[in-house]
């Protein structure tokens, strides 16, 4: 590949003038010296472009029919991998020329010093080549230590572009094809207990991320470099950077967040039957609550006078009615819709409850008041008892009235309460006076 080009170029005919170095003639050992460092590179160049050649992801590359950026940039590549060989060969056959030169003899004349130095430093064509020229003619314009910096930039850029996309190939189909595998696992589940499509949001949900993660995976094997992600800064190193998983991360919270649903689901039918027992319990207790609160209002307008009684609301119907319906989907296995149904009933059932307590207490409250106000009044007569009132007339007086008011029905409230504070004043003062 070029080597004609570099032969041509760089052979001089028997009558051609020799070509006199542009700076100063290197010694025996120079010339060695850069003659090694030379056959160094030319190992290393050779070694790393027989591993670009048998280089995974390079097969891939000319096996796959790509598109978009990966297209583009392995097109380019690929005439830059031409380019590499071409120039390789022309660093090959300069080489050879120049260790040839220097096996003539052990001690070189200052003639072929003189020449090494042409051939070691300067150009093999002291034209230059065309512009857009990046063939052999294109590195005869270059001095061997520029030439072995060109073959090692296009060996790095063809590197990145192999190992980038086979750095994505390695990572996103793996991890897509897992993926995909839990997913499969997760509708069979989401079927078992009615989450399929157009029924529930989440069988709707995992119809898109099967969609999502099959365009997901086509693209990434047509197009692996559009998932590249450079590394911040940019780095010379072939192949710095990371897959781009963004989209499939993204599709794996959902995955997570719809099994999540699903189990809900699947608790839902391993524990219904006690759920809704504990529902239709809850209820029941409301209901007896309901019931003992309309008793105690009956009671309480028929014993307790000018005092407003709030009213009590009737049994949760609609409550006892979504309970059937719930009980109904149980029996016919609809598990996706007695999912949402059972938790808001439960919640609903515990406010019924709370609610139907608070009625019970707001409806006794008046013969809460009654029995404290009995209570105040044995209190202060035992008092004065105490310190030997219980005859005295004022008191004896004071205490029947108050009693009369809390015994009899129906009982008013205010005049009771203040004929109870008239003889708790009066016996304070007798059992003051009787202390003094």
């Amino acid at each position: 590949m070029g080597a004609e080009g570099i032969r041509s170029g760089s052979a001089r005919g028997p009558h051609a003038a020799p070509r006199r170095p542009q700076g100063p003639v290197m010694g025996r050992e120079d010339v060695d010296q850069c003659l090694d460092r030379l056959a160094a590179e030319h190992e290393a160049v050779e070694t790393s472009l027989l591993a670009l050649q048998d280089h995974a992801g390079r097969r891939l590359l000319e096996g796959t029919e790509l598109t978009g950026v990966t297209r583009e940039r392995w097109a380019a590549t690929e005439d830059a991998v031409t380019v590499l060989w071409a120039h390789f060969d022309a660093f090959t056959q300069r080489l050879k020329t120049v260790r040839e030169l220097r096996e003539r003899r052990r001690w070189p004349t200052p003639e072929e010093l003189a020449e090494l130095t042409v051939l070691l430093r300067e150009p093999a064509a002291p034209a230059a080549a065309r512009p857009g020229d990046h063939t052999a003619q294109a590195a005869d314009a270059l001095p061997l230590p520029a030439l072995v910096d060109r073959l090692n930039g296009l060996y790095a850029r063809a590197l990145d572009v192999v190992v980038s996309a086979d750095a994505v190939w390695s990572t996103l189909p793996a991890r897509i094809d897992l993926l995909a595998a839990e997913l499969r696992r997760t509708r069979s589940l989401a079927h078992s207990v009615g989450v399929r499509p157009g029924e529930h949001p989440a069988g709707d949900e995992l119809e898109s991320i099967t969609d999502e993660l099959t365009g997901l995976r086509s693209q990434v094997l047509a197009d692996p470099l559009a998932f590249w992600v450079p590394v911040a800064g940019g780095s010379s190193a072939p192949g710095a950077g990371r897959p781009d998983t963004e989209r499939y991360d993204r599709a794996a919270r959902a995955l997570e967040d719809v099994r999540r649903e699903v189990e809900a689901v699947l608790h839902v039918r391993q524990d219904a039957e006690q759920r809704l027992m504990r529902v239709r319990d809850v209820l029941s207790r409301a209901d007896r609550t309901l019931d003992e609160a309309r008793r105690a209002r009956g009671e309480v307008l028929a014993k307790i006078a000018a005092s407003e009684v709030p009213a009590v609301s009737g049994p949760a119907t609609a409550l006892h009615e979504q309970l059937a319906l719930a009980v109904d989907h149980r029996r016919h296995a609809r598990w996706h819709r007695l999912s949402p149904l059972l938790e808001r009933l439960e919640e609903l059932a515990e406010e019924e409850l709370h609610r139907a307590r608070e009625s019970l207490t707001a409806v006794t409250a008046p013969l809460a008041v009654r029995a404290e106000l009995r209570g105040r009044l044995d209190a202060w007569r035992a008092r004065a008892a105490r310190h030997g009132l219980a005859d005295d007339p004022v008191l004896v007086e004071r205490h029947d009235a108050a009693r009369r008011m809390l015994w009899s029905g129906p009982c008013d409230l205010r005049a009771a309460e203040a004929a109870v504070t008239r003889y708790q004043q009066a016996a304070l003062r007798a059992c003051e006076s009787g202390e003094a």
